[in-house]
């Protein structure tokens, strides 16, 4: 495993509430495409969702739920290693080593998702949600990646990652390779539906913010009636003067591969209403689609995916920390 014909790749998604359109068509169908090029590693990233709140219950069937739309969005563990991170427990034994040799308040201190996700409540969050970018950084340096596909909004957590990196290796040898941030092409941040100036998300407290993949799928085409728009009518792809309108473009754009200059064209004179009545339609006929596929992937089926992975992987973690304690004195 730990031959690298090709150039590593690591990416994971929080199995924490509801996995949505956004995360699907700005990393998991990019993900996909990947596989031919890159030796790819997929992880559902559990310890990152404790940084919350979360029902235990619910949480060990979410992780076999995203695991399941892994395996449903045509990720195939023939080509891509897909893992449960607590599976392995070098994750969170190097991210502490990085917290004391590499990581620096300062450093966390500057990460604008830590600020995006605790508001105005910093002083009574985890201190999990506040060094989860530690934690992160480990998940990646583990396993000697070469690329870390992103969304623009997480590049920052990649760019400290790289800093951690080469803070160690400057102090203790060469042990890390360093990542690059692969941003993701455009619809890497699907925007939500009923504010189309925030990134979509499957926290958000309204439904209506998103599209979860297990949306019933005429319940999906109406809150494609009810996104907001933009005043005029217009049917122009213009993120900063028209966000709302934008946004349906691109998912639509990335639903069928229809580029949106032709979308912009075959629309033109007609109204907001149009377009979004063909996209809910065009979104009702994915989510049938996905869903069967879906429901098609067994719990025993999926459990055996993520063990494989593990145990793939399980030995290439334990000889990188094994070689970082040996480097710190402490092996």
């Amino acid at each position: 495993m730990d031959k690298q014909a090709k150039p590593r790749v690591f990416s994971g998604i929080q199995p924490s509430g509801n996995l949505h359109i956004g995360n699907y068509l700005g990393a998991l169908t990019q993900w996909v495409n990947m596989q031919d090029v890159y030796d790819c590693i997929f992880c559902v990233v559990d310890y990152h969702a404790i940084t919350v709140k979360q029902d235990p219950k619910i949480l060990k069937q979410k992780i076999l739920n995203a695991a399941r739309i892994y395996l449903a969005c045509g990720i195939d563990p023939k080509k891509s290693v897909i893992f449960q991170q607590s599976d392995i427990k070098e994750h969170t034994e190097l991210a502490w080593i990085l917290n004391c040799a590499s990581a620096r308040i300062s450093d966390l201190n500057k990460m604008t998702q830590f600020k995006d996700k605790a508001g105005g409540n910093q002083e009574n969050v985890s201190v999990g949600l506040y060094d989860y970018p530690a934690l992160m950084a480990a998940d990646i340096l583990l396993y000697d990646t070469d690329a870390v596909p992103v969304g623009d909004d997480q590049a920052q957590h990649v760019e400290l990652t790289r800093l951690l990196a080469k803070r160690f290796n400057h102090q203790f040898g060469e042990v890390f390779r360093i990542p690059r941030v692969q941003l993701l092409k455009i619809g890497a941040r699907i925007m939500g539906l009923d504010d189309p100036t925030k990134k979509m998300s499957k926290s958000a407290s309204s439904e209506y913010n998103y599209i979860s993949l297990t949306d019933k799928p005429a319940e999906a085409a109406k809150k494609i009636m009810r996104a907001a728009t933009d005043s005029g009518k217009e049917i122009k792809y213009d993120p900063e003067k028209k966000p709302g309108i934008s946004n349906l473009l691109v998912i639509y754009s990335l639903l069928t591969g229809e580029k949106i200059k032709n979308l912009e064209s075959s629309y033109s004179g007609q109204g907001y209403g149009v377009l979004k009545k063909d996209l809910s339609e065009t979104v009702r006929k994915f989510l049938i689609n996905f869903q069967q596929k879906l429901n098609e992937i067994s719990d025993d089926e999926i459990k055996k995916v993520i063990k494989s992975g593990a145990d793939k992987l399980r030995p290439i973690a334990e000889r990188k920390v094994n070689l970082v304690k040996k480097k710190i004195g402490i092996n």
